[in-house]
């Protein structure tokens, strides 16, 4: 099925491999979470509440918009270059955002952030892709799981901790583990070779790409917000932006020598599944996965550092169930039932999280939390797998950056959709913002915005419950193919396919 072979590897470099790469990605995914504990107090610092939302949108905007291309010129240039490239944006982008004295230049340099923390996502599970076959690969994707589950409980810990002390430190903090990931990843990289070929840059493409994703996540972001209504002719406008942008795109691709992101892979079945099950399982797990710890800290009155503590269970949940499923498709060789079993039981966690009152025991709201966390650790990396396997490697980064694309889009997407949502159950209702001040207000006015909060909830998570129900759908259409490669005591289809115990990575990495 491959054109091309594989490098081989010595057992501690790709050991060190995966602990760069894991670093980068940690960056990446820890800054999704971070700053949005932290934003109140930032903005009482800087000043500038009606940029508020921008801090949040440039860095989403920026890292979605440029997750395709790093695959397409990465297939092009090379791994290390690009990588580099990416590592170094982030870190850049990490030491204006702490050094910014006013809100314009905060929401400049996450955009910035933004940049490179597109391409720490996607070239992780690109790189990988190119030294182990799927089959051994399904084990290490599952440690990036893991990554996810540690970063949306150490975000908003990480990011009320520096809230309460010195916000810049939230930005900071990414200098230090960039540098090492930069200097691990650039060793082991240069052992990877790179056939480079007769290519043409699709500017055409990026720049139509781009303007499309950037039409439609403005208009998803501030539809609703005041000046910006539904039917206004900002919104409207650009909506129609995005469908001219995105039509025009798809005939630029259609012709393109070497299109940015190939049209002729969605004519494989299983990629465009997997792409169209990820898109949704982003739209659920981003969309409505960020308003419990504000139900943490509105209804329970955790702190932001307490509520990233409350959220061990669901940490608990995809970590345990992203490193065991890795481990089981590796030996099993096939994946189609993890991500049939894990959207599924997402669905179910979603929809136990209707079920939420304002005096609801803590235990309770733990058992939601490891449901979810356990859906998302059986179907978020193997759908990433089930759409590697279906492709030749010299698109594997062009196919993974699409991969990669969906999930952040439909995340995008469902932020947007079910903030929409939740604008609308409340209505009047007092600003949730800063919920630290909301504890100022007499008890029965707090009871209150209370029941009104959690009655408000209950359409979000129900949405996403039942649009995480078509992601099951979805995956049931996959064919259940074997993985190619080694696996657990079998034979190497392809060369260079080296097993590692990812436990030894922690031996690695401090050793």
């Amino acid at each position: 099925m491959n054109t091309a072979t594989r490098p081989v590897l010595s057992h501690r470099q790709i050991l060190l491999l995966m602990s760069g790469l894991m670093m980068g990605m940690l960056l990446a995914a820890l800054d999704q979470t971070i700053v949005g504990t932290a934003l109140p107090t930032i903005v009482g610092k800087l000043g500038g509440i009606n940029h508020y939302s921008w801090v949040v949108t440039a860095y989403l905007l920026a890292a979605t918009a440029s997750t395709p291309l790093y695959g397409k010129v990465s297939d092009l240039y090379g791994r290390r270059p690009v990588l580099m490239f990416a590592i170094g944006a982030f870190t850049l982008g990490s030491l204006l955002a702490g050094a910014s004295q006013n809100m314009t230049q905060l929401i400049l340099t996450r955009g910035l952030q933004g940049l490179g923390a597109g391409g720490l996502m996607t070239l992780a599970f690109t790189i990988v892709s190119d030294v182990l076959p799927p089959r051994d690969r399904a084990r290490y994707q599952g440690l990036f799981g893991a990554v996810f589950g540690l970063s949306s409980v150490a975000g908003p810990l990480v990011g009320g901790y520096f809230a309460q002390h010195d916000w810049r430190w939230i930005f900071y903090i990414n200098v230090p583990v960039a540098i090492v990931a930069i200097i691990v990843c650039n060793q082991v990289l240069r052992l990877v070779p790179h056939q480079r070929r007769e290519h043409r840059i699709d500017w055409y493409g990026a720049v139509l790409l781009v303007g499309a994703v950037v039409c439609l996540l403005l208009a998803l972001s501030f539809g609703g917000s005041p000046g910006w209504a539904w039917g206004s002719a900002r919104i409207l406008g650009l909506f129609t932006g995005f469908a001219v942008l995105t039509a025009a795109f798809l005939v630029v691709e259609l012709r393109a020598a070497e299109p940015v992101l190939p049209l002729r892979l969605f004519r494989k079945p299983t990629f465009s599944l997997a792409n169209a099950a990820t898109f949704v399982l982003g739209f659920s797990m981003f969309g409505a996965i960020i308003y419990v710890p504000l139900y943490l800290q509105i209804v329970k009155g955790a702190t932001p550092t307490r509520s990233g503590l409350l959220m061990l269970p669901m940490m608990v949940g995809i970590i345990g169930t992203s490193i065991g499923s890795g481990r089981l498709i590796s030996r099993i060789g096939r994946y189609k039932w993890f991500t049939v079993a894990g959207t599924a039981v997402m669905a179910g966690g979603l929809g136990l999280f209707t079920l939420l009152q304002v005096d609801t025991p803590l235990w309770q709201s733990f058992s939601y939390m490891l449901v979810i966390g356990v859906g998302l650790g059986l179907a978020m990396q193997p759908l990433i797998l089930a759409a590697q396997n279906s492709l030749d490697l010299r698109d594997m980064g062009a196919g993974t950056s699409a991969a990669t694309f969906f999930r952040s889009l439909g995340g995008s997407v469902g932020v947007a959709a079910l903030g929409a949502v939740l604008s609308n159950q409340l209505g009047a209702a007092p600003s949730i913002n800063d919920p630290a001040s909301l504890r100022k207000l007499p008890p029965a006015a707090l009871t209150q915005i209370q029941h009104v909060f959690v009655h408000a909830l209950h359409p979000i998570f129900l949405v996403a419950g039942l649009v995480s129900l078509l992601a099951v759908a979805l995956c049931l259409m996959l064919h259940n193919g074997v993985l190619h490669g080694r696996g657990h005591g079998g034979r190497d289809e392809e060369p260079g396919g080296h097993v590692v115990d990812p436990a030894e990575l922690v031996e690695a990495s401090v050793g």
